[in-house]
């Protein structure tokens, strides 16, 4: 059977078969992260090497920070989501999820966004819509579908995400490039599958049934239907789902190495496991007009030394810009060359990693890899000195092993460190969470976080 082909089938499969099924308000569940390199992939792009998948993701990286830095300023969602200007690609987005829309269930792909709020998919009957493979969700089919009304207080207030127009309730996206997507604001019943023999089933879901679609680009091939947020805005998947999940959610990311092997699961609320290891806990800092999880990022150290930076200097500004957020959409950490006091905090890191590696006679500096990363070293095979590296935040240390740190050319005998110059901002990326158990927690309003072997959670 052709890779593409399999993802079709599985949504068939949960379209006509009997699950068993958690019906309305579980305490927990859990919804499998499809990596866009998996064979589970709509997007898999068939057999890469490991350095063909590691070229990909530093592009990934790259299309998502700027994606980020759109996305962050109050600008972006100040009054309505109109107001939003971003470039709506593929490439934004690494992780795709499974769900299925109504009663019956439509499975549709969508594309996962840690930073944005709405959920939306194409809808039948639809005015301008792009070709899917898979079915459209037909809401005048669906016995759980409903229009979200105007008195609902998305629809309402000072601020409101969406707007009142004619008695309906309705949301018009804008992106750069001239792509668009509208639609009603609707409520309906969204199914989870873990896998081929288990499901769940939550009702009265808020999402957007869009009924006009125009040069939305990752339409190519039609396997996208849509965008599933999972952010702090009102109207993302987790905050909706709060109340019914203890405000929790988290995951624990395989090892990319690993990931056409194992899955990765979001988990939410009962269905979070124990950490097997001390939990460290940093408060989330409220930042106006956005959405990201933004953390308190104090100082970086590099191995043993303590870089010291001056206090303030990854603090957010009025504008959005500045910071650190955490965010599993981003592949590659980012530290910000444009920090606080027009400090180049990039090149400070970076250049405390060359002191490091430069004290080794047997290491040799390379120039220009294919990767793009700034600092390699020709190494030998015996060589294990490899420094670590900690993000300290607000009451908690965040210590990235050594071998997360780099990325490894084994058949090219060379590392590379494995960080990005940020424009604007510091990411803690998905690489720096690898093999980590990381929850967000809004009873706390806080990031939790514990090392954990991440194959094991299936």
């Amino acid at each position: 059977m052709a890779a593409a082909s399999q993802p079709v089938l599985i949504f068939f499969l949960i379209a006509v078969s009997a699950f068993h099924q958690t019906l309305s308000e579980p305490n927990g569940f859990s919804l499998k992260l499809i990596p866009r390199d998996s064979p589970e992939s709509p997007l898999y792009p068939g057999n890469l090497t490991t350095l063909e998948r590691i070229e990909r993701l530093i592009e990934f990286s790259r299309a998502r920070a700027r994606y980020v830095e759109l996305t962050s300023s109050p600008n972006a969602t100040t009054l309505y989501p109109e107001n939003i200007r971003l470039t709506l690609l593929r490439d934004n987005f690494f992780y795709t999820v499974q769900v299925g829309v109504g009663t019956p269930t439509t499975g549709v792909f969508l594309l996962l966004d840690t930073g944005g709020g709405l959920i939306w998919t194409q809808c039948l009957p639809c005015l301008n819509c792009y070709s899917q493979r898979t079915p459209m969700f037909d809401s005048s089919k669906s016995s759980t579908y409903q229009k979200l009304p105007c008195s609902h207080f998305f629809c309402q207030g000072d601020r409101p995400l969406y707007k009142c127009v004619n008695d309906e309730c309705v949301y018009n996206i804008n992106y750069g490039g001239g792509a668009s997507t509208a639609g009603i604001a609707s409520m309906e019943t969204f199914t989870f599958p873990v896998d081929t023999a288990t499901t769940t089933r939550i009702g009265q879901i808020v999402f957007g049934c869009s009924k006009y679609s125009r040069n939305v680009q990752f339409a190519k091939g039609g396997v996208i239907s849509g965008v599933m947020g999972l952010s702090l805005s009102p109207d993302s998947l987790a905050s909706q789902l709060s109340d019914v999940t203890q405000k929790r959610f988290s995951y624990c990311l395989v090892p990319f190495t690993q990931a056409q092997q194992a899955p990765s699961l979001v988990r939410f609320g009962d269905d979070i496991p124990h950490p097997s290891s001390n939990i460290q806990t940093t408060p989330f800092v409220p930042t106006p007009g956005s959405h990201y999880f933004q953390l308190n990022l104090l100082d970086i150290s590099v191995g043993f030394r303590k870089l010291g930076f001056p206090p303030g200097t990854f603090t957010a500004r009025p504008d959005g810009s500045g910071g650190c957020i955490v965010d599993s959409g981003a592949l590659i950490p980012q530290i910000d060359q444009n920090a606080q006091g027009g400090r180049n905090a990039y090149r400070q890191v970076m250049s405390a990693f060359q002191s490091y590696y430069n004290s080794f006679q047997q290491l040799t500096r390379i120039g220009k890899v294919p990767q793009g990363f700034a600092l390699c070293y020709k190494y030998p095979q015996d060589f294990n000195q490899f420094t670590s590296m900690t993000y300290h935040f607000e009451d908690a240390d965040y210590i990235v092993d050594p071998k997360y740190v780099n990325f490894y050319d084994q058949q090219g005998g060379y590392f590379c460190v494995a960080l990005l110059p940020g424009n604007g901002k510091s990411i803690l990326g998905a690489w720096h969470q690898q093999n980590m158990r990381v929850t967000y927690d809004g009873n706390i309003n806080s990031l939790q976080f514990s090392v954990e072997t991440c194959s094991y959670d299936v």
